[in-house]
């Protein structure tokens, strides 16, 4: 079974080197992932031992995902997932998708650039951990797999193609006519019946008794799913059963109800190249099955692989943080799942609808359509926002007997227009359309209707996150510097880096203050929390700093009427500061510390190391705390470093082998450029990952009179 789509690249060789990889390494399952043109989405390009009606859920895959193919790219390491239970703890979303028994590795594909994952699944009988050799057979045939792209790539081929995955065979029927003869002969001796189903769910082969059995005579019910042409078998336990076999390898049983009242019981043994099944009536001895029978109910009919892709996309809408993330979840997940083409996400404000996001239009339809009053008779959104029941129209004509306009503006065949409503409170509506005329089953509108909702809860909720997001990040900006003042003789740079996205603001702080023509200050500090609190806090400790640092008070005494200002507030907040006075006249550099990291000093012809200084007590404790001083000698050259906590906290790493690292880093760094120096300490030392703390750093070099 071969399904062309869009091949990304040159496939054949791709294609066998894949081929190669998923019989080597042993997997059921393999599939290839390659990076979207603007590295945001990975796409299912190529896979193996499963049919690409099971993979629909995943067939793509936003970067930022918590998914382990996402990991593998973005962290670019190998992702192994040895059990069901470490799938769950580790990766919830991906656990709903795939709730059985097997062992998963993903690994990034990558030579001179990133392309994309690799991602293989054995069933749950391998050994629940992967060996050196094993992880280092897989990473090579990630960089051949890779080269092979860049190869393409070079001809002229596309790196990431846009149509359905290609699904390679897993095997081909060797047999000849004389042992096919012999081992139909011999199913037909055995009771019960016995049929097979390829790795897609269709019939290939059913035996008299099977066809007994069942019912049906086997030229109805060959090429077909058991679920269509067997309507008491319509029901997503039972597909779910075949889901099972198919993804965990592994034996599957389960008793069925043949109406009107006979209990047939189905014993299904999977392997590469497909299933076989023996049916007993209920209570006749089997064959000898490895898994246990499973008594199964009735329920509605319905399609169990739309079921699954249901669920995970309402928890992959659950996670979503602010608005752009909701617009690249329908953009990547949603429309790819009803086959979208194009999608208009609009907000309702100040009785216009404005809309925030869009696919698949041009920015000339998208200013027509902006800022729409909500009563508007030009579109179907107003009258479905206001009455709150969605609008689906199959062609344009459809359209155009009741909106005669809207179809000659965006050029689309059909539309499902999405209202999102919470609590009977309008939110704003989601539009998605098509480039063909298309049908709304019945099925789908109430799929997409339940969508809806749930797409209400989640953009409300991203809206407020911004609003506060942007608020809080606005505060904190405003409190720190704009810009570092020039002054004779220093080079300087900053950075200020906010927690990862989903936390709030923090209390960092960096300053550098003029004092005269022969002296400045250098000042860091970290406010504990992460909260509006914390921001404001951190801003009356450097107005404090700067309002002392400017009487021309010794650094010791900076802390100290710092400190007493901070006690006198009677705050529950902690703070810790570094000051370093800079003497030009006197050539010396004295500094204080409220227990705040020491910085990196690096001399020239030396390596850089943490300075050896006293820390005095965190500001705001102790009103009668005394902060001692340490003096370095002011040398053409000098470099210093000032650093808050974050940029060398690691879980499990001492803060001592964490500065270690740092000033390692420092000795290595190119000073002819210090905003790429500061760009490098902050790129190695991990923070252009996932951060749990503000960073903020401050690097000032000495260059002589």
């Amino acid at each position: 079974m071969t399904d062309t789509g869009d091949p990304a690249v040159d496939g054949d060789g791709l294609d066998a080197a894949f081929a190669e990889t998923v019989r080597r390494t042993g997997a059921a399952v393999g599939a290839l992932y390659l990076l979207s043109p603007d590295e945001q989405v990975l796409c299912l390009d190529v896979l193996s031992g499963a049919p690409a009606e099971l993979a629909e859920p995943w067939a793509r895959v936003s970067v930022a995902a918590p998914a382990p193919v996402a990991d593998a790219v973005r962290e670019e390491r190998l992702v192994w997932v040895g059990s069901q239970s470490e799938m769950a703890r580790s990766y919830p979303r991906t656990a709903m998708a795939l709730p059985y028994p097997l062992a998963l590795a993903a690994a990034p594909v990558t030579g001179v650039r990133r392309w994309g994952a690799l991602l293989l699944m054995w069933p749950a009988t391998r050994p629940p951990y992967m060996t050196g050799r094993e992880q280092g057979n897989i990473l090579s045939s990630c960089r051949r797999l890779a080269r092979l792209i860049e190869e393409a790539v070079e001809r002229g081929r596309p790196p990431a193609g846009t149509g359905r995955p290609r699904v390679l065979p897993n095997g081909t029927d060797r047999r000849d006519a004389g042992p096919a003869m012999a081992a139909a002969d011999f199913v037909e001796r055995l009771p019960g019946g016995s049929c097979a189903l390829d790795l897609a769910g269709r019939f290939t082969y059913l035996s008299s008794g099977a066809c007994t059995l069942l019912g049906r005579e086997a030229g109805q019910l060959l090429g077909t799913l058991p679920w269509q042409s067997l309507r008491w078998l319509d029901d997503p336990t039972y597909e779910d059963r075949y889901r099972a076999a198919v993804l965990s390898r592994a034996p599957v049983s389960f008793t069925a109800c043949r109406p009107p009242g006979q209990w047939l019981e189905f014993h299904l043994f999977p392997d590469d190249s497909g299933i076989s099944v023996r049916i007993v009536p209920s209570g006749a001895q089997a064959l000898p099955a490895a898994a246990p029978r499973q008594v199964v109910s009735a329920a509605e009919p319905s399609r169990m692989g739309q079921l699954y892709q249901l669920t995970h996309l309402a928890a992959a809408l659950t996670e979503v943080v602010g608005v752009q993330d909701v617009v690249d979840l329908i953009a990547d997940q949603i429309m790819p799942a009803f086959g979208a083409e194009g999608l208009v996400l609009s907000t309702a404000e100040a009785g216009r609808l404005r809309i925030i996001g869009y696919r698949g239009y041009s920015p000339q339809t998208i200013e027509r359509l902006d800022a729409l009053p909500l009563d508007t008779g030009f579109t179907p959104a107003g009258r479905a926002l206001d009455s709150g029941i969605p609008g689906f129209f199959s062609d344009p004509e459809e359209m155009r007997r009741i909106y005669p306009e809207a179809p000659h503006v965006s050029g689309k065949q059909a539309w499902a227009f999405l209202p999102l409503i919470i609590s009977g409170r309008p939110v704003g509506i989601c539009v998605l359309s098509y480039e063909h005329p298309h049908d709304f089953p019945a099925a789908e509108r109430a799929v997409l209707t339940s969508l809806a909702g749930l797409i209400a809860q989640a953009l409300d909720r991203a809206r407020l996150y911004d609003t506060k997001h942007d608020l809080a990040h606005a505060l904190q900006q405003a409190l720190l510097p704009r810009t570092l003042p020039a002054i004779s003789g220093l080079r300087v740079a900053a950075r200020y880096l906010p927690a990862t996205r989903g936390m709030d603001i923090g209390g960092d702080f960096y300053d550098l203050i003029r004092l005269g023509d022969t002296a400045a200050a250098a000042v860091i500090g970290d406010v504990q929390g992460h909260n509006v609190a914390a921001a404001a806090l951190m801003g009356q400790v450097r107005t404090g700093v700067h309002a002392h640092a400017t009487l021309g008070t010794p650094p010791e005494q900076v802390l100290a009427g710092t400190n007493r200002l901070l006690t006198d507030l009677g705050l529950d907040l902690f703070t810790s500061c570094l000051y370093a006075g800079i003497d030009f006249a006197g050539r010396r550099v004295t500094l204080a510390s409220a227990g705040h990291p020491p910085p990196l000093l690096r001399l020239p012809g030396h390596a850089a190391r943490p300075l050896d200084m006293p820390p005095g007590p965190l500001l705001g404790i102790d009103p009668d705390a005394e902060f001692p001083v340490t003096q370095i000698p002011l040398v053409p050259g000098l470099t210093l470093a000032f650093y808050t906590d974050g940029l060398i906290e690691t879980p499990g790493v001492d803060l001592d082998d964490s500065m270690n690292q740092l000033a390692e880093e420092l000795t290595r760094a190119d000073d002819r450029d210090l905003d790429a120096l500061v760009d490098t300490l902050l790129r190695t030392s991990g923070t252009a990952g996932q951060r749990t703390d503000d960073v903020a750093l401050l690097v000032i070099q000495y260059t002589g009179p």
